[in-house]
């Protein structure tokens, strides 16, 4: 087992999905950088000879859509935060509650559309597959935007709005339905006066699997709960043999996606931040470029003038 692997499954066995970075020294990764480069003709030379790329990225990215984050002041759905649905124990005491919380997510990203960072993470991909070079994406998000705008080869770490897993059976499977039940149709509305639906649980989503009728359940990873062991696995496999790393539209607190980029680094990676502001990660990484993700990666990952187009 590598070091890498070594760290990261010790760290997923001791937190949570969804919780930040420790404060205390013994948490604190050991490299530290000089001052990260701006210098957008250095990175493109650096990208031109880079044989394989994983991009991690993050809610920023979706909020350039308009996607709503329910993160900081402001982020409520009627008079709850995502913190307080989105957890095991939520679900197991109001189950209408939460699923009406995930139908208007869901109908919400019915409406919104990749922008100009996902397009160019796709278009990027599909380029350099046909110059035998491969484009990795490691994402944060559950909204399948990145999916729509075409990408590949994704591995989506928290889930995705567009999954069910049935509580009785364990089946996962895809749902775009919408409304996804009937019982559900106009409802979730996020206004602080909205009162609860009360569904009863035999008409909120049932599995369709023959003769299982269990309760459903959003296939995403909720507060409280770890990471897939097998997602978990591609991906320290695609940080073991990438030789360029970008994290897109990232806080860089939240484990146990915090510590990829970081530990790539490490290891003498360059890795590229593009994030609106600085985060706690910034000084270990050899690039960063603020500024909105939509407008910093299209020319950063546009074709390069070496690259030879068949």
């Amino acid at each position: 087992m590598s070091l890498f692997q070594f760290t990261t499954r010790r760290l997923v066995s001791q937190a949570f999905c969804g919780l930040k970075a420790s404060s205390s020294k013994n948490q604190k990764f050991s490299l530290e950088m000089a001052r990260p480069s701006s210098n957008m003709a250095e990175f493109r030379e650096v990208f031109a000879k880079a044989k394989h790329i994983a991009i991690i990225t993050g809610a920023g990215v979706s909020a350039e859509s308009g996607v709503p984050t329910f993160r900081g002041a402001g982020g409520f759905w009627r008079k709850w935060q995502a913190q307080e649905l989105a957890t095991p124990e939520a679900f197991a005491r109001n189950p209408s509650r939460v699923w009406e919380f995930y139908h208007y997510r869901r109908e919400v990203m019915l409406s919104k559309h990749p922008n100009p960072a996902h397009m160019a993470i796709a278009e990027c991909e599909r380029r350099l597959s046909k110059q035998g070079r491969s484009v990795v994406v490691i994402t944060q998000n559950i909204d399948e935007l990145h999916r729509k705008a075409g990408t590949k080869h994704l591995l989506e770490i928290h889930g995705s709005l567009f999954k069910t897993r049935c509580t009785s059976c364990g089946n996962v499977a895809a749902n775009y339905k919408s409304p996804i039940c009937p019982a559900l149709a106009g409802k979730g509305a996020p206004d602080p006066e909205t009162e609860d639906a009360t569904i009863p649980v035999e008409d909120l989503p049932q599995c369709e699997e023959d003769g299982c009728n269990g309760l459903l359940r959003p296939h995403v990873v909720w507060f409280g709960e770890t990471l897939d062991p097998n997602i978990l696995t591609e991906v320290e496999k695609e940080l073991e043999i990438c030789d360029l790393c970008l994290v897109v539209g990232t806080s860089s607190v939240v484990y146990p996606a915090a510590m990829f980029a970081p530990q790539v680094s490490a290891r003498g990676v360059p890795v590229a931040e593009f994030n609106m502001e600085a985060t706690p990660a910034t000084n270990r990484f050899r690039f960063h470029f603020p500024g909105p993700c939509g407008t910093t990666l299209p020319p950063a990952l546009a074709r390069h003038q070496s690259e030879i187009i068949s």
